[in-house]
């Protein structure tokens, strides 16, 4: 523990994932966000990275780093750099991922080969990638998938979990989506708002969208709404300490309903203000709102 004249170290945060996720559109929003940032470094000069950081600027001073497949065999270290304690810094490993379909068509607008694909298809390179990833991204702290965010919307979940606030406190993000557009793959727990009746049947609440409040009215007055409600918020407070005591700290929910417009609009306004109301940074985000 740091004495009352010590300086309580800033974060640092290792950026790492698919080619062509969005590992370039974190790293400038995390320098935006003050962040000292290196691009492509080789795992194994990250402590000395971080002590020159803080000889220079000072420990507060918090760090980004960018790790991927370019670094070669020096890679291979940065499961067991992350083991280690970095002089004293909380570490966050950030991983971002994207459906196969999404990077390959990512990189040939680009007009660039995969560093992994050799005289071989891009898809081959994908693979061998994502083989030489899956440890990391299972160990990540915070795994966000882009297939389905443009560079606005990827900023900002950069900013939304790296801001300024606490970086000790858990940020529990309530996503409601449509099910006819996919499921997040990106979520930590999932919930299907299908089993109360629909607002879009109901004449004048069909253009209307859970943020309104005749809309949340009505669906939280259905049999079954209040019930969930009480219910799923012990689980999520309960998987959230553990999540704590673990030594995350970022938390994703996702509420579905059919189209993403009412239901799961209200619902999942309802369980960030609830979950806000015990304490926790919750927010509702709207994924699939006026894709209609």
């Amino acid at each position: 523990m740091p004495t009352m004249t010590e300086e309580i170290p800033g974060p640092l945060v290792v950026v790492t994932g698919m080619t062509g996720a969005g590992r370039s559109t974190a790293a400038k929003e995390l320098e935006d966000l003050g962040f000292f940032v290196v691009d492509n470094l080789p795992p194994s000069l990250l402590p000395d990275v971080v002590r020159l950081v803080d000889e220079s600027r000072g420990p507060r001073q918090p760090i980004a780093v960018v790790v991927d497949v370019r670094s070669g065999a020096f890679f291979l270290g940065l499961a067991n750099t992350l083991a280690r304690d970095v002089r004293g810094r909380a570490t966050t490993l950030l991983f971002l991922d994207a459906t196969d379909e999404v990077l390959v068509r990512r990189q040939e607008a680009a007009r660039r080969p995969h560093p992994l694909q050799g005289s071989g298809r891009l898809l081959d390179g994908l693979e061998r990638e994502r083989i030489a990833l899956s440890d990391l991204r299972s160990g990540a702290d915070l795994v966000i998938d882009t297939s389905n965010l443009n560079v606005h919307q990827l900023t900002a979940r950069i900013a939304e979990s790296f801001g300024t606030e606490d970086a000790t406190r858990l940020r529990i993000a309530v996503v409601s989506f449509g099910f006819k557009y996919g499921i997040p793959v990106d979520a930590d727990y999932l919930a299907d708002m299908r089993f109360l009746p629909n607002p879009f049947w109901v004449p004048e609440l069909r253009n209307h969208t859970g943020q309104d409040d005749d809309v949340a009215e009505y669906v939280r007055s259905q049999p079954g709404a209040e019930e969930f409600l009480q219910g799923y918020v012990p689980v999520l407070t309960g998987v959230a300490e553990g999540y704590l005591r673990e030594g995350k700290r970022f938390f994703r929910v996702a509420i579905g309903c059919t189209g993403g417009k009412h239901r799961s609009v209200a619902m999942s306004e309802e369980l960030a203000h609830r979950l806000r109301d015990l304490g926790y940074l919750a927010r509702a985000v709207h994924r699939d709102l006026g894709r209609e």
